[in-house]
């Protein structure tokens, strides 16, 4: 029997011995697991702020290629409203050249007709004078 008591002594030594370092390295595993599930999560925080980052700034570049579309157009608008009020502003020169032109050919046309009649009166004096001093001298 004392035989069977320091057998189960041992038994018992052995498995309070061993069962320690069982549990250690299952409470290392444990840590490990927590450890890796803690930077897995700590990996997808950080990827989606990343991503959020991303996003934002994607949103930002298209809103200034927005401004920036919106700006060309205001300036080509401008532009082609100065080339329509200069078009504008030629066509009434143009209109007003030629405005002065019939004008000025209109006076010319009745001073041509002014002397026209000048010289019809000039001559018809001249032809009562002839006829006058024909009958005289006659």
């Amino acid at each position: 029997m004392k035989n069977f008591i320091l057998s189960a002594f041992a038994l018992t030594a052995a498995t309070l011995t061993f069962a320690p370092m069982a549990n250690a390295a299952e409470a290392v595993e444990n840590i490990q697991t927590t450890r890796l599930t803690f930077l897995e999560n700590q990996t997808k925080a950080i990827e989606d702020i990343q991503a959020t980052r991303l996003a934002f700034l994607e949103d930002q570049t298209k809103a200034v290629e927005n401004l920036h579309q919106l700006r060309l157009a205001e300036r080509e608008a401008r532009g082609k409203a100065i080339e329509n009020i200069q078009q504008t502003r030629l066509a009434f020169l143009e209109n007003q050249t030629k405005a002065i032109e019939n004008i000025q050919a209109s006076r010319l046309e009745q001073l041509d007709n002014q002397s026209k009649a000048i010289e019809n009166i000039q001559e018809t004096r001249l032809e009562e004078l002839n006829t006058s001093t024909k009958s005289i001298t006659r």
